[in-house]
């Protein structure tokens, strides 16, 4: 957009994002890397994202649903795609003629993929999940038999090819954890059974963005990096995006909208669980949880206005919430920073995930569609 917004707006720094995905390429030098824009790049926006990531040497593009891989076909972007959370009766033989990697996880799937091809008269790019302990997607040990038979004659009659081997971890932000190992060990079984059986994928991967940090044992062929490549640490255990040397790419701002005085004793925002002991100073911040401020930070969220942090008084309405400036003055117009890199004493979106009770994870990708985002770098 031409005119930067006024009521509330979220820059995202393009050169973080390409950063990022460099710094995250040097923790993993013998691995291609896979840059997760699933959740509009986890609120960043999935195509700018997309292309920031290529530039920077990321090969391979992860999204959730296949309407997010085949949006980013629509807008252009090439290279190999991989989208895993696929549904019955889903766009199968879209994706497949798009040339995206479907994720099977059972044999249901594999015949979606199989009949989608048929239909497109073209192979189908499928990747097989093994379920190596997380109990979520993915085929568990007792039946990858029966699916790595069945891919492999699909293989043989020419409907798909098999590109890739893949499981999630459950626990690797939690360094030490005993599931880890665990997990290694059943994913190292279950490739080497699919390698005996005749599978040879292009890539075999494991790490998400925390294994990517801290597990090298698990890099593979490919890391998968999602909150990691938007410069947000994917746990705090594990350190701070700094430390990491990782940059936020989010900067989420507003404008004052209003600045009065009101007497002591005045209820502010909806029940009066906040109620000024003396005569001061409120500020109109123009956003709330239509906009993705979380609600649950009522009270606590953290904003930097006039150079100083200030905390949400009262609950976040669904368009906007006050900040009390005590005896500060600024003015209508004057910005409002909830959160960004920190390197200026703004608050971080780790500093309103502890508000909320949350993660970061949640905070920079619940921020809403109606919230321009502003593109810097680009």
């Amino acid at each position: 957009m031409n005119e930067t917004p006024t009521r509330v707006y979220a820059e995202i720094d393009l050169d973080a994002v390409r950063a990022n995905v460099r710094a995250l390429r040097a923790r993993a030098p013998r691995a291609e890397l896979m840059a997760v824009v699933k959740a509009d790049a986890y609120g960043h926006g999935a195509v700018q994202c997309a292309r920031a990531a290529q530039d920077a040497g990321a090969t391979w593009l992860g999204t959730a649903t296949p309407e997010e891989a085949l949006a980013l076909r629509a807008a252009g972007i090439a290279g190999p795609v991989l989208c895993w959370l696929w549904t019955p009766g889903g766009p199968w033989q879209a994706a497949v003629e798009a040339d995206v990697d479907i994720s099977v996880s059972g044999i249901w799937a594999l015949d979606e993929a199989r009949k989608a091809a048929l239909a497109a008269g073209r192979t189908a790019r499928v990747q097989l999940k093994a379920d190596t302990g997380l109990g979520r997607g993915g085929c568990q040990p007792a039946d990858w038999a029966e699916l790595v038979g069945a891919a492999v004659a699909a293989q043989a009659e020419g409907t798909v090819r098999i590109t890739g081997l893949w499981s999630h971890f459950a626990c690797a932000d939690e360094p030490g954890h005993p599931s880890i190992p665990l997990q290694l060990a059943s994913f190292r079984e279950m490739l080497a059974y699919a390698e005996k059986e005749g599978v040879e994928p292009e890539v075999r991967h494991i790490a998400n963005s925390p294994a990517t940090l801290t597990l090298p044992e698990s890099h593979f062929d490919l890391v998968r990096c999602g909150l990691a490549v938007y410069g947000v640490s994917p746990a705090p255990e594990l350190g701070t995006a700094e430390e990491l040397g990782l940059r936020p790419a989010m900067t989420l701002k507003a404008s004052v909208a209003l600045v009065k005085t009101v007497p002591a004793g005045h209820g502010v925002s909806y029940g009066h669980h906040y109620v000024t002991e003396a005569e001061t100073n409120l500020a109109l911040i123009p956003a709330g949880y239509a906009d993705g401020i979380p609600r649950h930070a009522s009270g606590s969220g953290p904003v930097s206005v006039g150079g100083k942090i200030r905390r949400v008084a009262g609950r976040v309405a669904m368009d906007q919430f006050v900040v009390d400036l005590g005896g500060d003055l600024v003015r209508a117009g004057d910005e409002a920073v909830l959160f960004g890199t920190g390197e200026h004493g703004e608050p971080t979106a780790e500093d309103w995930a502890q508000a909320a009770h949350t993660i970061a994870y949640e905070i920079v990708t619940r921020i809403g569609a109606r919230v321009p985002r502003v593109y810097l770098g680009g």
